[in-house]
């Protein structure tokens, strides 16, 4: 059971070492480690089984401290296991979020391209150059509205503030 033992101590530092060098790899290189990790860990869960069949059969008098360290050495695995599950969602996150911004800054906002193809529609279903003309000087009238009812709201928020401290 000794060797048994001090080989998956080992392997438990070994994995140790291994996260720190997961926080420091480059993209390429990250789901080399991880699947490192993640074998080493699957590797010491079968010696785990294997120690606790070899801890209970131990003379009676070592039985209790060999179920002691093998129980150790689970909760160290388990751990392990954990941070790792950890980095992979942290790792997952934050390229969904690169992938996000990507996105949002590949996008073209352009209001006067939107407005193009309103009034291409808007001369399909063959509304007049007049209606068409009123629609513009409403909404152009509607944004001056809109800031105006903002402005009106931000000074009344203030004067609350005001009376009320």
């Amino acid at each position: 059971m000794e060797p048994l033992y001090q080989q998956t101590h080992k392997q438990v530092h070994e994995i140790q070492s291994h996260m720190g060098r997961l926080e420091t790899a480059d993209k390429q290189s990250v789901h080399l480690v991880e699947n490192e990790i993640q074998a080493s860990i699957n590797q010491i869960f079968s010696h785990l089984e294997r120690l606790e069949i070899l801890s209970s059969k131990e003379p009676p008098n070592k039985r209790q401290n060999a179920k002691l360290r093998v129980d150790q050495l689970k909760y160290d695995v388990q751990h392990l296991q954990t941070a790792l599950r950890n980095f992979q969602h942290r790792r997952y996150a934050r390229e969904q979020q690169e992938r996000q911004r990507e996105e949002l800054l590949s996008r073209t906002f352009t209001t006067n391209g939107t407005q193009k193809k309103i009034l291409d529609i808007a001369n399909m279903l063959g509304l007049s150059n007049t209606v068409m003309r009123l629609i513009e000087k409403r909404a152009f009238q509607d944004k001056y509205l809109m800031i105006g009812g903002m402005l009106l709201t931000c000074a009344v928020m203030f004067l609350v503030v005001q009376y009320l401290t």
